[in-house]
């Protein structure tokens, strides 16, 4: 494995792992069904993921 190849693999499981890439999914995610209206920022969408979180637990064993 190339050494650029390696570091774009590193680079992508960093980005899964820490839930950077989340946004950017949701980003286009919110593009196509929703063309015409404004994308939320980051923070917003953050504060939306945070909000969820809290109104809808879940338990987890271990």
């Amino acid at each position: 494995m190339s050494p650029r190849r390696w570091a774009r693999a590193v680079h992508w499981y960093l980005r899964e792992l820490t839930g950077e890439a989340q946004y950017d999914r949701y980003r286009e995610r919110h593009l196509h069904d929703h063309p015409l209206a404004p994308v939320p920022s980051r923070r917003a969408y953050e504060a939306l993921r945070t909000r969820h979180r809290e109104e809808h637990p879940q338990s987890r064993c271990c």
